[in-house]
């Protein structure tokens, strides 16, 4: 039994995955999950690029750690088998290697690309987007947190601003004491079931709060009905969640700022990509209710939300893409294709 900590504090991103460790991880799914050496979800690479070998790096959050599934599950892990069965590919050896934590955004996709992934000397970087949370998650005002490193527009060129080194959370999290608690937390098995047993209620008191709040905004129109001349209500995130509120063009200031600073980050992952004479592509997965299989379903979330489709954040980034001249892929609308076809749920 375990349920480790994997995540020590870092002044560079704020928390990074920790070397060397292993154990169980339980929160969604459950595999044994080891970290390697230079801490990434990743068997070992060397830093030195072997002879005959094209290589990619991955970088994104959750969905590219995957610590939810076995390593040999990850999509990272699949398509590097498959490319390596690729005629295109002149008998070279395929490593594609993962540099995703969760929780992180574009900022930190940045920073790790400039940190990180160069020391492996990469053909290729794969930026994997998700858009559930990573434009929230690249503007204070909307993620809310104060202990992460953001980027910020001045005289119209991204800054970095690194002012959550000086925060009471993250320095709290930085200090001896914490540091010495995670290694003893990690050292108890009785800690860590304690701990777990903490996470799987905290958990569920979160899930039954998102759904009494999602029953109580699908009963106010009923009890407070709009005069039939008046214009449509304003969808908020109050009615919806702040995620959901990614599904509309934005309409308030912080939503437009969010997603220029996104699209400015991306801008300079690619010039860095190229600078450094390796190919960028940037390939956005789908969120839940995108690849849901119920048409129905998908069809009442958009009623709620007033859009006629739940691609908008999928295709700003493609425009965004074609007038930057990025590669792009995107896998939401095949991916809901797909879970209709075969009635599959594809986010659990």
């Amino acid at each position: 039994y375990s349920f480790p900590t994997f995540y020590s504090p870092d002044e560079d991103h704020g928390w990074v995955l920790t070397p060397g460790i292993e154990g169980w991880y339980r929160k969604e799914g459950e595999s044994y999950v080891k970290i390697n050496s230079d801490g990434l979800r990743d068997v070992e690479h060397s830093k030195q690029k072997p002879a005959n070998t094209w290589r990619i790096a991955v970088i994104g959050d959750s969905y590219a750690e995957a610590l939810q599934v076995p390593l040999e599950n990850a999509f990272w892990k699949i398509a590097e088998n498959r490319l390596g069965q690729c005629g295109a590919l002149d008998g070279k050896t395929v490593e594609m290697i993962n540099f995703g934590v969760s929780g992180y955004g574009t900022a930190q996709h940045l920073i790790t690309l400039q940190k990180k992934v160069w020391d492996y000397s990469p053909d290729v970087v794969l930026l994997a987007v998700t858009t559930n949370n990573d434009i929230t998650d690249n503007y204070r005002p909307l993620k809310g947190a104060d202990d992460v490193p953001y980027f910020v527009f001045q005289n119209g060129k991204l800054v970095e601003d690194n002012s959550f080194r000086d925060s009471a959370k993250y320095r709290k999290r930085d200090s001896n004491l914490f540091r010495s608690w995670i290694w003893l937390h990690n050292a108890s098995r009785l800690i860590q079931l304690l701990h777990h047993g903490q996470e799987t209620a905290r958990l569920k008191i979160s899930a039954w709060k998102e759904q009494r709040r999602l029953a109580e905004s699908k009963k106010a129109p009923e009890n407070d009905p709009a005069p039939q001349n008046s214009p449509p209500k304003r969808v908020t995130a109050q009615d919806v969640g702040l995620p959901n509120m990614v599904y509309l063009e934005p309409a308030d200031k912080d939503w437009q700022e969010a997603w220029r600073v996104t699209e400015g980050l991306i801008a300079e992952m690619r010039d860095e990509v190229r600078e450094k004479g390796a190919k960028f592509l940037v390939a956005v997965a789908s969120i839940d209710v995108q690849a849901h299989p119920n048409r129905e379903f998908r069809q009442n979330f958009m009623k709620r939300l007033g859009v006629e489709n739940l691609f908008y954040p999928n295709r700003r980034l493609q425009d965004f893409a074609a007038r930057e001249r990025i590669a792009f892929v995107d896998l939401a609308e095949p991916m809901q294709t797909f879970a209709g076809q075969n009635n599959v749920y594809l986010h659990g």
